[in-house]
């Protein structure tokens, strides 16, 4: 990258997992789109450099590594608690060696709420630093609330493991989580991965809370990568060599269910085979990302569909032949089904996605849930219930289907006004460039922060 005409440096750091390094890359492309004489480096795992390092990218955008914490992300996967444990230990001294080497230096810092280290080393060099928090900006807020309840007690973590934020997750993880929220008020700004409309009250409410800026500037999707013609036709190729573009042109309007659970903490292998009979079935047209089983349940699934390990999700969702998203509700999957104007099946698994599936299903009434969210209920859905509930979901003339689709329109219209130029996305963005290029400027005449 040229850095002779770099008004300012941004190093940005995310924590290592899908749904934390997407969001960041897409913010980084967006910034840099926006402001060519912003120069970003974005720190990631030696890892994560295997996956992403060969994507296309602005020419103002480059990567520098650190070790992994781990040996790979299968031991990830085994234990999470552990993985969680070791980013906020182990990350925290290469981090700090790469930014006190990197050229030029950094002016302004980009991290990951959930990465407990990287406000206090950004303080330590007297570099603004922005928390962007990946996640819905109401479970922010929910999280929060719980550090001001003083949850910590001796040292141990109080919580109720029935609440909103307690669901299948580790005691452990949630008190480092907290943790994270806590070290928020030491930093410069706050930027969420959410758009102001959809969650306007809990935002107001925040941005009087803290004493510096809170933008909410997502979707940090990788909208800008698309044309804005629903009729998505470019060809492309999953890991399997399959053309799953091209076999959607092949199918009718809205009539392929999308299915993605997640790319982590996903449900159980019976849990899998008993979905792949229910939608050999229910009949329903599908296409289905299962990383690491694709193979396995292509053969069980009947010929109606594709099991694909990979896909363009935000390209799929915005194909004219899919009609719904059975999703685990991670926070991105769900901005991505908003902004696509596609109605959910709600299948959540851990954390934040209960929250958002309760969003999606009683608040924005665009989606239907799969199952009732019973902690702990580790009971199989039956492929009879399955082939049921797809059926129904997927039923377009039904009165039930037709208010659900009519009712997708009106979060979908928010989202893109919110990135349109002079939207409350858009505006934020550039908000956030102007204060940031001021205070490298600042900097640069020797006057403090």
């Amino acid at each position: 990258m040229d850095t002779t005409s770099t008004v300012c440096h941004v190093v940005a750091v995310p924590y290592p997992g899908r749904g934390h390094v997407n969001p960041m890359i897409n913010l980084c492309k967006l910034l840099a789109s926006k402001k060519e004489d912003i120069r970003i480096t974005v720190v990631v795992t030696e890892e994560w450099l295997g996956f992403i390092g060969s994507n296309p990218k602005p020419h103002n955008i480059g990567f520098s590594t650190i070790p992994n914490v781990l040996p790979s992300e299968l031991v990830r996967a085994a234990n999470y608690p552990y993985f969680y444990e070791a980013v906020m230990t182990k990350m925290e001294a290469p981090f700090e060696q790469l930014l006190d080497q990197i050229q030029p230096p950094p002016t302004a810092i980009i991290a990951d709420t959930e990465l407990l280290w990287a406000i206090p080393a950004a303080r330590r060099r007297n570099i603004p630093v922005a928390s962007l928090w990946t996640a819905s900006a109401s479970v922010f807020s929910t999280k929060c609330e719980n550090v001001k309840m003083n949850l910590f007690e001796d040292g141990d973590l109080k919580l109720d493991q029935t609440s909103e934020l307690g669901e299948l997750e580790d005691p452990r993880v949630l008190k480092l989580a907290l943790e994270c929220i806590s070290m928020v008020p030491k930093g410069n700004y706050l930027l969420f991965s959410s758009v102001y409309e959809l969650e306007s009250q809990v935002i107001d409410s925040l941005q009087t809370e803290f004493p510096f800026p809170v933008y909410p500037i997502g979707p940090a999707i990788p909208y800008f990568e698309l044309e804005y013609d629903s009729n998505v036709t470019s060809v492309s190729t999953s890991g399997n060599g399959l053309d799953y573009l091209k076999w959607l042109d092949s199918q009718p309007k809205a009539s392929v269910l999308y299915i993605s659970l997640g790319s982590f903490l996903s449900v159980s292998s019976a849990q899998m085979d008993e979905i792949a009979a229910g939608l050999r079935k229910s009949g329903i047209r599908f296409l289905w990302v299962a990383r690491g089983e694709s193979s396995r349940l292509n053969e069980r699934s009947g010929d109606m569909g594709l099991v694909m390990p990979w896909c363009e999700q935000l390209k799929v969702l915005c194909h004219f032949s899919v009609g719904g998203f059975w999703t685990h509700c991670g926070w991105n999957s769900t901005l991505e089904a908003v902004f696509s104007g596609i109605p959910m099946l709600t299948f959540p698994l851990v954390s934040d996605q209960f929250p958002n599936s309760r969003r999606i299903v009683e608040d924005w009434k665009m989606g239907r849930r799969v199952k009732r969210e019973v902690q702990g209920d580790q009971s199989l859905m039956t492929r009879e219930e399955i082939a049921e509930i797809v059926q129904r979901f997927m039923d377009l003339e039904s009165s039930d289907g037709k208010e659900m689709r009519k009712r997708v329109k009106e979060p979908r219209d928010l989202c893109h006004q919110a990135i349109a130029k002079g939207g409350s996305s858009d505006r934020n963005l550039d908000g956030f460039i102007s204060d940031i290029t001021k205070a490298a400027a600042i900097k640069r005449t020797g006057v403090p922060i």
